[in-house]
């Protein structure tokens, strides 16, 4: 006997589930970026 159901399941997509918080996330990326060049920078100096 096989349970032929299929009961939809709630995924979510990993593109929706950062939307929300890009407010917080971009600004955190370039900052380590920024801080990131600035030493290579220097160290090329």
């Amino acid at each position: 006997m096989s349970h032929d159901t299929h009961a939809p399941t709630a995924e979510q997509d990993v593109v929706e589930a950062i939307v929300p918080l890009m407010p917080i996330v971009l600004p955190v990326a370039g900052a380590i970026l920024m801080f990131l060049m600035i030493f290579i920078a220097m160290y090329m100096a």
